[in-house]
């Protein structure tokens, strides 16, 4: 990928390597790409030493274990540390605050380099240690960070986006802080809070250069999927549908364009040929797979409705036709989503006509309003007892 000055920008390697082992194991990927997949994947990490990954994965019969292969990368580990702990050590005892700094971190990214994460985690704290720079604890987080999305590790993500926004309490530039928004929009994307990841995605949209976690092209991929699901349709067609940045390149991204603009201009049928065709990318990726049938539900709940909201009644011919499905199909859809809850119609089979019966916002408000009432009273009667007491 690269930028608009032409500078080579490159996703991080632990999280290229991530997604060729995520297909490794995908049951969807076909054999002959697997067997690609692993001689990339076998050589990376041959290259880089990955010893303690290499192993793992041995173990769960991922790559085929050679002994002597092992035996060497972790020679070469043991060698490079040596070195690294006689730097630290010179620098501790015949140079200053920085060298001894910049020492720590050359270990760190090393520990980083190899993927050996408890040892990068552990390095990165005593770094942190010897760092003053607001900016530069900001750098370590973003390290930590990386490892924890190459892990898919939650807890850890969490608690450094956690630290993150304490350290610009400190202070901290909006280069950083734009990046930190990317990074805890995919954390939520990752953990299915579609909405806060759309909101955050949005933000970062003409401030983006956080090209160390994905290109720029897959950074609108999950920007309009995630708003797709969660703006309403005002919101979409001004940030989403009529954006310079999203226009610039949506078209380059199989299907993308005609989801967006189909679901917006009410061409259904072009809606879910489209969708149809953004199911494999979908699947495919590392971040949406877990929520893929997730994702299937809201999007169709969202275009279910948006079709009922023109409609008082509609017959269920007429929203099969608009859709190209059969009235069955529409029929079995239709019930699953009104007894979820997630639609505001009821079907009348023998005339074979959907009645949308959605609550004004009015009725909504008093029922609400009623709803906290009575929990106010039940409050009030059991304090009144204790009281008594």
């Amino acid at each position: 990928m690269e930028t608009q000055d032409g500078d080579q920008q490159e996703q991080q390697p632990l999280l290229t390597l991530a997604h060729k082992l995520f297909l490794l194991t995908h049951p969807d990927v076909e054999d002959i790409e697997k067997v690609r997949l692993r001689e990339e994947a076998l050589t990376f990490i041959k290259a880089d030493d990955m010893a303690s990954l290499y192993e793992s994965l041995a173990a769960k019969s991922v790559l085929p274990l050679d002994a002597e292969v092992l035996e060497s990368m972790r020679r070469r580990i043991d060698e490079e540390i040596k070195k690294l702990d006689e730097k630290i050590a010179d620098a501790e005892e015949n140079l200053g605050e920085s060298e001894v700094r910049e020492a720590h971190l050359a270990k760190s990214l090393f520990f980083i380099k190899i993927g050996d994460k408890d040892k990068a985690l552990e390095q990165l704290k005593v770094t942190e240690s010897k760092t003053v720079a607001v900016g530069q604890k900001m750098d370590l987080v973003f390290y930590s960070l990386q490892h924890g999305f190459f892990y898919m590790d939650f807890d850890l993500i969490s608690k450094c986006i956690d630290k993150a926004k304490n350290l610009f309490e400190e202070g901290g530039d909006w280069e950083r802080k734009n990046r930190l928004k990317v990074y805890e929009g995919l954390f939520c994307l990752s953990t299915r809070n579609f909405k806060k990841a759309a909101d955050l995605f949005l933000d970062s949209i003409s401030t983006f250069t956080t090209y160390e976690l994905f290109p720029y092209d897959t950074f609108i991929f999950y920007t309009v999927l995630a708003s797709v699901i969660s703006l309403d349709r005002v919101s979409l067609k001004q940030k989403v549908v009529d954006a310079p940045e999203i226009l610039a390149v949506i078209g380059k991204i199989p299907h993308l364009a005609e989801f967006l603009n189909s679901l917006h201009g009410c061409q259904y049928k072009s809606f879910f040929s489209a969708f149809s065709g953004l199911t494999k990318q979908i699947k495919l990726d590392r971040y949406l797979q877990p929520h893929f049938r997730y994702y299937m539900r809201e999007v169709r709940t969202v275009v279910y409705s948006q079709f009922l909201e023109s409609y008082k009644s509609v017959t269920m011919e007429a929203m099969a036709r608009a859709f190209g499905v059969s009235v069955d199909f529409i029929d079995l859809e239709l019930s699953r989503f009104i007894a979820a809850g997630k639609l505001h119609c009821k079907i009348d089979k023998v005339a074979g006509v959907l009645e949308t019966n959605r609550p004004d916002a009015k009725n909504a408000l008093y029922q609400a309003t009623i709803k906290q009432g009575d929990f106010l009273l039940n409050r009030i009667q059991k304090l009144s007892r204790v009281i008594d007491m």
